[in-house]
């Protein structure tokens, strides 16, 4: 009983959240100004006309509020919610995130599928270039497959590219992954992503800040990247080029007093610029899952759990280190599975062209190793190493 009365106490305070969202020209600032000033989102709708104008609310703003503009509205927002099995965390709510409570401008509410207790987790977020390298596609997949085992949570915004490689790295070693929409969370983009996000949905959680129904719009993606770095302790940058969206959250990461951390790349990509120039600022270089951990606080490092049945060299192995591996490989697989690379994908023909051995045998020794898990195809019958 008791349990249900804060649902349904939540359930009505997140109408006034949603409500004020609904204002228009008083936006995500200007109603959490009024929330303050007058303790309650409740209490502004209550508040008389000569109180909201004292606080410097135009008129027009002012009356809208008097006439509980956005109340309606919001009051259909969540039974089409509760419809899709979606819930909505007020501002003022125990089950809002607690890092994103301590940012300059939280979302008044957010909007979340799947597993609500994600969201007081310790978390990283790992992005980056929407059209990344075989080598920036790589390193994310394995961060996010070494760090989610070890009980960070890893946070991205299922993007093309580095976030989907991001959330699928996770999800591959059974680890929880939160996805930050740019959109609402009945509306999936990109399209390609829909399986993507019916995975997370079912071990990790989708959220957004805004209504459903919302269409991703380019203006929103700079709106959400706030909420992607907001949850997290610190955010990862893998591949970014010069005018790259992700690092717009590395700076608002810094602004939001959180770790920024980038891996290093090839000085002649395009995609490198980012995280490269990130590195000379001062943000900390990684090049395996370590280097994140050893960032947070300590606190937060000596609950982090280490992966089951990982034994102390596997967990502090370096990227690279292959020697053991290949020396466990048969005859043909080994000769091509060296002549593969991390950092650059390569057409079959090529590798058929750099070892001495039959097509036939290239196919079957390429196919041994992709079911191995050892090398990942990608479109084209082009084949790069797994890191």
């Amino acid at each position: 009983m008791k349990e249900r009365l804060a649902s349904e106490l939540d359930c009505n305070d997140a109408i006034y959240w949603v409500g004020l969202g609904r204002v228009d020209g008083l936006g995500a600032r200007g109603a959490l100004s009024l929330v303050k000033r007058f303790a309650s989102p409740a209490a502004v709708y209550s508040a008389s006309l000569s109180d909201l104008e004292a606080c410097g609310l135009s008129s027009r703003v002012a009356r809208a509020i008097r006439a509980h503009e956005g109340l309606a509205a919001a009051e259909r927002e969540l039974d089409g919610a509760r419809k899709l099995d979606c819930q909505v965390f007020s501002l003022s709510s125990e089950a809002y995130p607690p890092l994103l409570k301590q940012i300059s401008d939280p979302p008044l509410a957010i909007y979340i599928k799947g597993d609500n207790s994600l969201l007081s987790k310790h978390a990283i977020a790992i992005v980056g270039s929407r059209r990344p390298s075989a080598y920036g596609s790589s390193v994310a997949h394995r961060l996010a497959g070494d760090l989610a085992p070890r009980g960070l949570v890893v946070v991205s915004g299922m993007a093309r590219g580095i976030d989907s490689a991001s959330h699928r790295g996770a999800l591959e070693a059974r680890g929880k992954t939160i996805a930050v929409l740019g959109s609402g969370v009945d509306v999936i983009y990109p399209r390609e992503n829909k399986r993507l996000s019916e995975a997370i949905i079912e071990s990790g959680a989708i959220i957004s800040e805004f209504p459903l129904g919302t269409h991703p719009a380019p203006e929103n993606f700079p709106i959400r990247n706030r909420v992607i770095s907001g949850l997290s302790l610190g955010t990862v940058i893998v591949e970014a080029a010069e005018y790259s969206g992700s690092l717009i959250t590395a700076r608002l990461a810094l602004e939001q007093n959180r770790e920024v951390f980038a891996v290093p790349g090839n000085i002649t990509s395009a995609q490198s610029f980012g995280p490269n120039l990130l590195i000379k600022q001062g943000a900390k270089l990684v090049d395996q899952w370590l280097d994140v951990v050893e960032e947070l606080p300590a606190a937060v490092r000596m609950q982090l759990l280490t992966p089951a049945g990982a034994s102390d060299t596997a967990a502090s192995a370096t990227p690279g280190a292959v020697l053991p591996l290949t020396m466990e490989l048969g005859g043909d697989e080994k000769i091509v599975y060296e002549s593969l690379r991390a950092d650059e994908a390569l057409y079959v023909d090529s590798v058929c062209n750099a070892v001495s051995l039959p097509q036939g045998r290239v196919l079957a020794a390429l196919l041994a190793l992709e079911m191995n898990g050892l090398i990942k195809q990608l479109p084209g019958m082009n084949f790069v190493r797994k890191l």
